[in-house]
């Protein structure tokens, strides 16, 4: 049986882990719907049935065909984010989650990478609309992502405000403004008021895989943490991580399947090309060269690069993963 908890006050019950579509989608693997949707169902039908995703990400038509298929078995809870500031962007945003994935209710639906008060303020037309959506039925909760502290503490100033999907590892990398130390004690507070939290990057963008166990213990331990999101592009991933999940333990086989799987670099299309990382690698594997539009951006010689994920921890944007 697939562990769950409830999201803080929500009265929304999901497994503990958290499917983040993020990695299927065209940003990342950008794998075929049919074969997202075969990896989603596998996930469903081993007993998750919590899944993020987000405007941005492309991954609604991978949900649609998941849910199309799963055909009620199972009650499925999805988060969903966007950018939007104003009521009219809120309005299409939502709109599309519904229309994208087939569905009449949003469970969450989150603005989308919050960083402090100010931002806050700044949606709050946006975050207005979503609170009448969620009078009229269409969405269950509100809350909001962020890899900041200051957005964390900001969601605990809002009662209105249900649910936080903030940046949790053990090692703070990619938290923008501080510790995890500091990460914890406020995640700690808005747990304590009786918001649902469900964090994000428990292993860092795959820069942590070396200490898997260590790493994704150090998040399910957490008391202040109701779920984990993860994402997960494999069979292998999704049984590794149910495993663990269930008691702790992987089985060497299922190990021997991640270990085959070859990974890489991804540097992410919001890398800002800042060269911090080209300065941190010692083996010469990055490099800087503009992109399409014009704009500077970080690329990497695969043949030179060892996946040691140093340059990750140069990247004040989070924008270099490896998977």
């Amino acid at each position: 049986m697939m562990k769950t908890a409830t999201l803080g006050r929500t009265g929304i019950q999901v497994s503990r882990l958290c499917f983040g579509t993020l990695v299927l989608g065209p940003l990342q693997e950008n794998l075929p719907v049919e074969k997202g949707a075969d990896l989603l169902l596998e996930a469903m039908e081993a007993g998750i049935d919590f899944f993020d995703t987000a405007e941005i990400y492309g991954t609604y038509p991978y949900m649609r065909r998941a849910l199309k298929r799963n055909a009620g078995r199972k009650n499925i809870t999805i988060a969903a984010k966007s950018y939007a500031h104003d009521a009219k962007g809120a309005a299409k945003s939502l709109e599309h989650a519904r229309q994208g994935m087939d569905v009449d209710v949003v469970d969450l639906f989150l603005l989308h990478e919050q960083e402090s008060e100010y931002t806050l303020a700044g949606h709050q037309a946006a975050l207005d609309h979503y609170l009448e959506c969620r009078q009229k039925g269409m969405i269950r909760a509100v809350g909001l992502s962020t890899h900041c502290i200051a957005g964390v503490l900001a969601c605990a100033e809002r009662p209105e405000l249900e649910v936080v999907h903030p940046l949790i590892n053990r090692t703070g990398l990619g938290i923008q403004d501080g510790t995890i130390d500091r990460m914890l004690k406020a995640v700690k507070k808005v747990h304590d008021q009786g918001k649902g939290v469900y964090s994000m990057k428990a292993l860092g963008g795959g820069n942590l895989m070396g200490s898997y166990a260590q790493s994704l213990g150090f998040v399910l331990d957490l008391d202040c943490v109701d779920a984990v999101a993860i994402g997960m592009k494999n069979s292998a991933e999704i049984e590794a991580n149910r495993s663990f999940l269930k008691n702790r333990s992987i089985s060497e086989i299922t190990m021997q399947r991640i270990r085959s799987i070859p990974r890489k670099l991804h540097i992410d299309p919001w890398c800002t090309g800042c060269g911090n990382c080209v300065e941190l690698c010692r083996q010469k594997a990055l490099f800087i060269q503009k992109s399409r539009d014009g704009s500077p951006k970080a690329e990497v010689f695969s043949e030179r690069c060892i996946l040691c994920g140093y340059c990750s921890r140069a990247c004040a944007n989070f924008a270099i993963k490896i998977f």
